[in-house]
């Protein structure tokens, strides 16, 4: 679906190669509605798999580089961002780099791999005046949405406590195979830069940015891959009250990718669960429950047109949300929305980590 009024952006890759884990999701959600052309990229250190990659999304092999100073040196005035997709620990010399040189950041998250790295990216992106966004797709589902402008709209009445979850087995489950770098830990362990980073996002986005005034946490090591955290439960308590009681983690057999969230409002609750993406349930307090999806009318936010690529019954799953997360940054970039109204903005990214920091420093064992 083209919408032929918002222009189309050049996009740049760093990483993203046709061996990465979540590289052809960003190429296929920025193209989806017509609103970005991967242009230029550094797709893999590996020659062969980058000019593989480059034929594959259609870029010219002259405009795949070998590293990201030639692919600035080339490319800084030609693009209207580059998509950071390398491992989360390189993350910070490249986003560097890219902000040093003027161009707009949009980095899979984690941001970087600490609180105080992640503060240094910040602070060179309002000194340049250059956006840095953090891709957290889940907040793109449409019913997640959905619950977030039921919330703030009030028809719940206040938001009390929330629980939000994430278990995966790719710690436990045979045959699973998780990168070299995801079975290490960094300043925050790589459990909470890869699942937490969600968690402590989505708590942040239904709650409007409450901040936390109180921790209390436990993490815990129970997988096949030795020393490293693979499972973390707290609870936070934020502003006014409201209390968040967050998990993630690898060692979760049966789980393959569990993200769900329950919010409790004063007047009524909602559920809603990643593999169910397309239902909202929605509990009132005289017993009344509702199931709430595309299809209806008077929706407050999932039956605009954005969110409906193809009529509800047949449902929009992760690359599409993705593809809401593209759309978001594509308003940002030309100066109709905020990043910090779309909260994927640096500065929300950074709150993350300082979040994750705080929760690991509060461990009880």
């Amino acid at each position: 679906m083209t919408d032929h009024a918002r222009p189309t952006l050049n996009l740049g890759f760093l990483g993203g190669g046709l061996n990465s884990a979540v590289g052809y999701t960003h190429f296929a959600a920025s193209h989806m509605d017509g609103l970005f052309k991967v242009a230029a990229g550094c797709f893999s250190r590996d020659a062969d798999i980058n000019l593989a990659t480059a034929e594959q999304f259609g870029v010219q092999d002259d405009r795949a580089y070998a590293n990201v100073s030639e692919l600035l040196a080339r490319e800084a005035d030609t693009l209207d961002a580059i998509c950071v997709i390398t491992p989360t620990p390189l993350h910070l010399e490249s986003v560097s780099a890219i902000l040093e040189a003027g161009v707009p950041v949009i980095c899979e998250k984690a941001l970087t791999t600490s609180a105080e790295n992640a503060t240094q990216m910040v602070a060179l992106a309002n000194t340049k005046q250059t956006p840095l966004a953090v891709t957290f797709n889940y907040i793109g589902y449409p019913m997640v949405r959905e619950a977030k402008a039921l919330i703030d709209s009030g028809a719940l009445g206040a938001l009390q406590h929330l629980a939000i979850e994430m278990p995966q087995e790719s710690f436990v489950r045979e045959g699973a195979s998780p990168q070299t770098w995801r079975k290490l830990d960094y300043d925050i362990p790589c459990v909470s830069l890869d699942l937490g980073v969600h968690v402590v996002h989505m708590a942040d986005f239904l709650s409007g940015g409450l901040a936390h005034e109180a921790v209390f946490s436990a993490e815990g090591r129970y997988g096949d891959v030795p020393g490293v955290v693979d499972t973390v439960y707290t609870t936070l308590k934020l502003e006014g009250g409201v209390l968040a009681v967050l998990s993630w983690g690898k060692a979760a057999l049966g789980y393959r990718n569990g993200l769900s969230f329950r919010a409790f409002c004063s007047k009524g609750s909602l559920f809603w669960d990643q593999m169910s993406p397309e239902l909202l349930i929605c509990n009132k307090k005289d017993g009344q429950r509702h199931i709430i999806d595309r299809g209806q009318v008077g929706l407050l936010e999932a039956n605009k047109g954005r969110y409906n690529r193809f009529k509800a019954g047949h449902p929009s799953g992760f690359i599409e949300a993705f593809a809401n997360i593209y759309s978001d940054l594509h308003d940002c970039l030309c100066g109709k929305a905020s990043m910090e109204d779309s909260h994927l903005s640096g500065e929300v990214a950074l709150s993350g980590l300082r979040r994750l920091s705080a929760i690991h420093s509060a461990k009880t064992f």
